[in-house]
């Protein structure tokens, strides 16, 4: 689904929790030593992650809507009905601003029938992205995904009922590919899960942490842990996920290399944990988005959380105009980030005194603390929409909690 008909609402706004109010925006892995020195590694998979035959527990990867360079592993869990792929259009639930405020006994996403909730990420079984799953829904059935973006596409083709998207961390800031990618998809956040980080330093069992002469690990990863990585003297090999490093250091039994992932992967995959805790900052925080299909309907018996996306109008003060809505209703806004637009994201500016001008044109996601069955966060977005050239709401979910 590409980002122009993601955005493209007509006639159908008053059905869905967004709203369009004018033109439609558009839409190696490196190795560091200790002298800085860099090279390539390069992990193949070739009907698996790294080389190993895919099994229902290790990754549900999607096909994309464009050829890519990424690999592409067939789903291995279900058989799909070709039916099912085109139920990723249906329509939703409304957060439409109303007179006055809603009220609903349900706030789930989902009936309760009964089944595990499956629930989509992005790594194999024993990344972080799993673990902030099973705290989302401890009973949850995790699917395993290649990308990001095939984790959307897993809860669109009703391979999963919910997603699990790490969206900031408290030390490396902002995750803005996770950003663009809630504003392609027609998904709805539902619920946010906050997810301390323990980074372990992990080898195989029987190996010392002084045998060690390299570690694996997400990047992400090996920045947070860089005092602890700088005394070992090791050098320092990008992968991409934390629990496919320690998967890979098992299979080949790689007596010299260390991992730094969680507990849980060196659970699964048979390693011994060196040290726990070898993250520069000890408070270190992860935050993390559950997203559905389907919106939950907001109530206002706790304390709940909004988050937006919305362009301005050209015009001076224009932002701290959109951004004084919200105070003057005493909302507080917990979350402002910018985003240039993929696909228009210069605006000429032509001023016969200073020639014609070009600056990069914004969408802004804005998380403030209200619910959308509150009078006031229904004024404050209708208000919006005299500045506003499009807006949408991502979703109302209760703030620290998952449905």
């Amino acid at each position: 689904m590409s980002l122009a008909s993601a955005m493209a609402l007509g006639d159908v706004a008053s059905q869905m929790c967004w709203w369009s109010l004018g033109p439609k925006p558009s839409p190696a892995a490196v190795l560091k030593g200790n002298e800085g020195t860099e090279r390539t590694l390069k992990l193949e998979s070739r009907g698996g992650f790294l080389n190993l035959p895919t099994s229902p527990l290790m990754t549900c990867s999607i096909e994309a809507e464009e050829p890519s360079n990424r690999t592409e592993l067939q789903p291995v869990n279900d058989q799909l009905d070709g039916n099912l792929v085109r139920r990723l259009n249906k329509d939703i639930g409304s957060f439409a601003m109303v007179a006055g405020p809603l009220s609903v006994s349900n706030t789930s996403a989902y009936p309760d029938d009964g089944r595990k909730v499956r629930i989509s990420f992005k790594g194999l079984p024993g990344s972080y992205s799993e673990d902030a799953a099973l705290k989302a829904d401890p009973n949850c059935k995790s699917v395993p995904c290649d990308e990001f973006e095939d984790a959307f596409k897993a809860v669109e083709l009703w391979i999963a009922d919910k997603a699990v998207l790490p969206i900031e961390n408290s030390s490396g800031g902002s995750i803005h590919r996770n950003y663009d990618l809630l504003l392609r998809h027609r998904l709805h956040i539902v619920g946010e899960v906050q997810l301390a980080t323990n980074l372990c330093l992990l080898a195989l069992p029987d190996v010392r942490a002084e045998q060690l002469k390299r570690v694996l690990s997400h990047p992400q990863a090996l920045a947070l842990s860089d005092t602890a990585l700088n005394r070992l003297d090791v050098v320092r090999e990008s992968v991409d996920d934390t629990a496919g490093a320690a998967q890979y250091v098992a299979l080949n039994n790689l007596r010299d290399t260390g991992v730094v992932a969680g507990a849980r992967a060196a659970e699964i995959y048979g390693l011994n944990i060196l040290a726990e805790g070898i993250q520069d900052d000890s408070d270190n925080m992860t935050r993390y988005l559950v997203l559905a299909r389907e919106p939950i309907i907001p109530r206002n018996d706790r304390p709940y959380k909004t988050s937006i996306v919305f362009t301005l109008d050209e015009g001076p003060g224009v932002l701290f105009k959109a951004l004084a809505l919200f105070a003057l209703r005493e909302i507080n806004l917990t979350k402002i980030e910018s985003r240039p637009q993929r696909n228009h994201p210069l605006r000429v500016v032509d001023d016969s005194n200073t020639g014609t001008a070009k600056y990069f044109d914004y969408m802004f996601y804005i998380d403030f603390e209200a619910s959308m069955a509150e009078a006031r966060a229904q004024s404050a977005l209708g208000h919006l929409q005299e500045y506003a050239t499009f807006i949408r709401v991502l979703g109302c979910y209760p703030m620290g909690v998952s449905r």
